[in-house]
């Protein structure tokens, strides 16, 4: 393995993807196709049982098109159901959700630009903040990492640990930290809370909301008629948790990341042939830019200072 040219390898990378890929789509079929088709079913015979007892109410089509604009705007966040919680989509909280589910990059779907300077804004939005929070969560990263890293690099020199040891200490570590404190904990008082959600419902949803896949079909206090300020109050809950827990995932994946086993895993795929007349030159190139800064001496040392 270890003999295949740089190309053969990215070809084995590629295809090991496409292989999960596929295997994904397949298990994914197996599971939620049925359950689809059932639903599907039993919503054509709630369709048909309304049509027959209220037949002679409706004309043809009108319940057919109502349930289209119906959809179409359930699509785009507004929803004529209740009359307390979800009457009105883009208060200042529920604004600033979106926002934090655009620079986050979770997406919920649960809200939608309408107009077209609405998606014209959104575009420019998160062009501009995009880049600012992953510059903003560099910064934390740099300044959080080695805080967090105390404890375990004391634990490690108490245990005389060698270092890939004490690596591993440290990510397997923080990782239960995170999965504990943003995942588990999050997910029981959710539990608690909602009361229409199964504890295995909301792990799901802690772990798509961290993992920035988003995908709103879980959120929240949606759905129910709750108080506005209750609502709003969950909605500001909600924002704080995704910028905090994104924060924390990130760190431990940073931490995993630096593994040895993971840095030679990735070293496998670089390239591994003598470096080449162009990159030498390159390294010279950049050689002679930093001695040209350095200030002319005009005495040579006698004797290099001893270390």
């Amino acid at each position: 393995m270890w003999g295949l040219r740089p190309w053969a390898r990215y070809g084995l990378l590629v295809m090991a993807h496409l292989l999960a890929l596929g295997l994904g789509a397949v298990v994914f079929q197996a599971l939620e196709g049925p359950a689809a088709l059932q639903l599907q079913a039993k919503l054509r015979a709630e369709l048909v049982t309304f049509q027959a007892e209220y037949r002679a109410c409706l004309p043809p089509g009108v319940l057919d098109e109502l349930l289209g604009t119906a959809l179409i705007a359930q699509a785009h966040g507004v929803s004529s159901l209740g009359n307390g919680s979800e009457a009105r989509n883009w208060d200042l909280p529920s604004a600033l959700l979106f926002t934090t589910s655009i620079l986050t990059t979770t997406g919920y779907g649960h809200m939608a630009p309408l107009s077209t300077g609405g998606k014209a804004f959104c575009v420019v939005y998160a062009a501009l903040g995009l880049p600012a929070s992953l510059a903003l969560v560099a910064t934390l990263r740099h300044c959080l990492l080695p805080l967090l890293s105390c404890p375990f690099a004391w634990v490690a020199v108490r245990w005389q640990l060698a270092p890939a040891r004490a690596a591993l200490l440290q990510a397997v570590g923080l990782g239960l930290l995170v999965a504990g404190t943003f995942v588990l904990l999050p997910a029981l008082v959710l539990w608690a809370l909602q009361g229409n959600c199964s504890l295995l419902e909301a792990i799901y949803f802690c772990f798509s909301s961290l993992s920035t896949i988003g995908l709103g079909d879980l959120l929240p206090g949606r759905g129910r008629d709750l108080h506005p300020a209750l609502y709003h109050l969950g909605q500001i809950a909600l924002l704080s948790y995704l910028l905090l827990g994104l924060l924390a995932m990130l760190l431990a994946v940073e931490t995993f990341s630096e593994l040895p086993q993971v840095r030679a895993m990735v070293k496998f795929f670089e390239s591994s042939g003598p470096l080449t007349t162009e990159d030498q030159s390159g390294i010279l190139g950049q050689d002679e830019l930093s001695l040209s800064t350095l200030p002319p001496s005009t005495t040579a040392p006698a004797q290099a200072p001893a270390c």
